[in-house]
């Protein structure tokens, strides 16, 4: 006898038994399908947390910390208390908790819900986040990706609203004849979906994974949006399930002016960084054009400029440099009593121009790296001089390279630009980068009067090493070195000088010590790659006699693209301020380098000024010498919190590697052959204040000034009895 069982939640107890058998059948086929897809089971019986299993926890965590630095880095960060949760999250050992505390704080910031079903198919929702635009301005969201195909296409945001009008013809984005008014008024957004570093560009294959879209509105006011995605032709869902409609609420925008003075009550260009009550950077980041820059927070503005700035509350933060004491105010837009106009007037704590000691960075890039939109074209002039006088700079020299050279070396006049002032010059030299002899060091060619070595062509035609590019370059009165010296030149020790033999094996001076032989090397760069690298190969070379000076850079944005005169030389000079007389001082060493917040000026011993008479002073026999200089350093009263810095990391240069733990103050040492051998400590609140040493000599030698990793003083030669610096 047969016996059938009552059939469970179908519902129909007159299903024929036939019927049952079938149904029965297909069931299984769909339970064992389900199995055989662990993302589809996880996501049917637990929900979409469970789309994480323990083998993706890690690569899960390692997203969402990118996630959190691009959302950072296109000036929408995370509150400190939201980083604060993600990163206890992170930590949690059950990872059901793990996982929803993580989409608790990201689903917060997502507009839209993304669903890839097994078959590839693309359902949209409605996220978490309010959505609010604001007029002509761009704002980042998060869209939350439940992935259960586990495909890695490259999905793609998209929008009615945001598709152009293109004339078929051409191609051009304008409206043809046939376009209705109607038309064009429904296109006022514009999105992008963000996959540049550290995002990837492609969809990881987790089950679950959030991914950045940026939204840009023309106007301000209510606009509805259908928003959708796909990964390519044919996976949206049916049933119009790829797109939603989103209502948005549009701030509107106004321009603002700033009215921005300096010490002197003269109107000048100084940074501005713009951020609202949520953290928010205006202009936003993601599609900002130059002369804003989408790698800074900062923009650069001039008095009588003006930003278009939604009404809100703002924290602006206006400064000019190091050499300036920042400051930062609340200002209000829109609103009755709200302005449109606001006023800076700058404050320096520091005025080294006033003492004759003129600040320049001598590596600044207009092209390459992958921080401009066209790295083979760069900038223009207009827009690096505009950096150039918002940091204070004295002297910029833009050194045309590699990736820009063909485009770039057409600003090349073999003099000072024209846009340069009489407090400020700019001027286009050569860095030999991305040619043949790159593997042996990059170059800095300063002062050029042609950039075009003999009989080439092309890049690929210069020579492939340095030595015959180095004498080239001289013999039209050059002032030559070496780039990101401490590239390739690593070592563990901490020490200064040290012995250990380093692998010569990145893009900094390289061949240094075989071309300082034949006196065609006139400086090493230091400041932007770590200053044990820097210092100690060039200790060791005055230790044999030699007589390079060092030169302060960033080789902006590529090495450092926080902004230009991050590291910089200070050159004394006694007359006008020109660029053939600033690089002579780079050359005479006549200079000091640092960060801009430590300052060692009026270097002399027995009363000769470094960089004067050689540099040098001459004794019978041994004896003592007096040591003098002027010294300022600037510090917040309190060492910010993670300890002291890592010499190893970013920023290389600080005045906090010289902080005397406990205090205000830092060390300022007297250096002997690479070695200290007297120390003092000066109070790092600005004030310019004398210090001096007594110090015996009983050798040939060369003497210096360090507040170490953060500022050195060239040096100054003491021969004894005409014998020559052997160390």
């Amino acid at each position: 006898m047969e016996v059938h069982r009552k059939p469970r939640s179908l519902g129909d107890s007159r299903v024929r038994p036939s019927e049952l058998t079938r149904r029965d059948a297909v069931g299984r086929l769909l339970r064992g399908a389900i199995l055989a897809h662990p993302l589809s089971w996880r996501a049917l019986a637990f929900g979409p947390q469970m789309l994480v299993g323990p083998q993706e926890r890690q690569p899960f965590i390692a997203a969402v910390r990118r996630l959190v630095d691009a959302m950072a880095y296109l000036g929408e960060p995370f509150s400190d208390s939201d980083r604060a949760q993600l990163e206890a999250a992170s930590n949690r050992t059950d990872a059901v908790d793990m996982i929803a505390e993580i989409e608790g704080v990201l689903d917060s910031r997502s507009l839209l819900a993304v669903r890839i079903n097994p078959e590839s198919r693309i359902s949209v929702e409605r996220g978490d986040a309010p959505p609010q635009l604001v007029e002509q301005g761009w704002r980042a969201y998060l869209v939350k990706v439940r992935n259960e195909a586990g495909v890695t296409g490259t999905l793609s945001v998209e929008s009615p609203q945001a598709r152009p009008v293109f004339r078929p013809s051409t191609g051009l984005a304008m409206a043809p004849r046939s376009v209705l008014p109607a038309d064009i008024v429904d296109r006022w957004l514009a999105l992008d979906t963000y996959s540049e570093r550290p995002m990837e560009p492609q969809l990881s294959g987790l089950g679950l994974e959030y991914r950045i879209v940026l939204l840009y509105s023309r106007d301000r006011g209510r606009r509805e949006a259908q928003i959708g995605a796909m990964l390519e032709a044919g996976t949206q869902d049916i049933g119009f399930r790829n797109r939603t409609a989103v209502l948005f609420d549009i701030a509107p925008s106004r321009d603002v002016t700033f009215r921005v003075r300096d010490e002197h009550g003269s109107p000048c260009m100084a940074s501005f960084v713009i951020q609202d009550e949520v953290g928010r950077v205006y202009p936003a980041r993601s599609k900002r054009l130059a002369p804003d820059f989408f790698f800074h927070n900062q923009v650069y503005r001039a008095d009588g400029e003006t930003l278009r700035l939604p009404a809100g509350e703002f924290m602006v933060t206006c400064g000019r440099g190091p050499e300036y004491v920042p400051e930062t105010r609340s200002v209000t837009v829109g609103g009755a009593a709200a302005s449109t106009e606001f006023d800076f007037s700058l404050r320096r704590w520091i005025d080294p121009p006033a003492r004759g000691w003129y600040s320049g960075d001598h590596h600044i890039h207009a092209a390459g790296c992958s921080h401009y939109e066209s790295p083979t074209e760069g900038v223009d002039p207009e827009d690096m001089m505009r950096h150039v006088l918002g940091e204070a700079l004295s002297v910029g020299s833009v050194l045309n390279w590699g990736p820009g050279y063909y485009h770039q070396r057409q600003f090349f006049e073999g003099d000072e630009h024209a846009l340069s002032t009489a407090s400020t010059l700019l001027r286009y030299d050569l860095e030999v980068s991305g040619f043949p002899s790159s593997y042996c060091g990059h170059l800095v060619l300063l002062r050029l009067r042609d950039q075009d070595y003999p009989e080439t062509r092309q890049i690929e035609d210069w020579p492939r090493w340095d030595l015959p590019i180095l004498r080239w370059a001289k013999a039209q009165g050059a002032v030559t070195g070496f780039a990101h010296s401490g590239l390739g030149l690593r070592v563990s020790s901490r020490e200064l000088p040290n012995y250990e033999m380093p692998n010569f094996d990145g893009i900094g001076a390289n061949e240094y010590i075989m071309d300082v032989t034949h006196g065609v090397v006139d400086f090493i760069s230091t400041a932007d790659t770590p200053f044990v690298s820097e210092l100690n190969i060039w200790y060791h070379t005055l230790n044999c006699g030699f007589r390079t000076r060092v030169s302060g850079e960033t080789d902006f944005p590529c090495m450092t693209d926080d902004r230009v005169g991050a590291g910089r030389s200070y050159v004394h000079l006694e007359d006008v301020l020109t660029y053939d007389a600033w690089c002579e001082g780079v050359r005479d060493g006549r200079s000091y380098v640092s960060d801009g917040f430590s300052h060692l000026m009026d270097f002399a011993v027995n009363d000769v000024d470094v960089g004067t008479r050689g540099s040098e002073v001459r004794l019978e026999r041994r004896g003592t010498v007096r040591v003098t200089a002027r010294v300022a350093c600037l510090l917040p009263e309190d060492r910010e919190s993670g300890g002291a810095p890592d010499p190893m990391r970013t920023p290389f240069w600080t005045p906090e590697h010289a902080r005397v733990a406990g205090s205000r103050d830092v060390t300022v040492e007297a250096v002997v052959n690479g070695r200290p051998v007297s120390s003092t400590r000066v109070l790092a609140d600005g004030t310019l204040g004398d210090i001096e040493f007594d110090i015996p000599v009983d050798r040939s030698s060369w003497i210096a000034l360090r507040i170490l990793g953060s500022a050195h003083t060239n040096p100054i030669f003491v021969l004894i009895g005409e014998r020559p610096i052997r160390a």
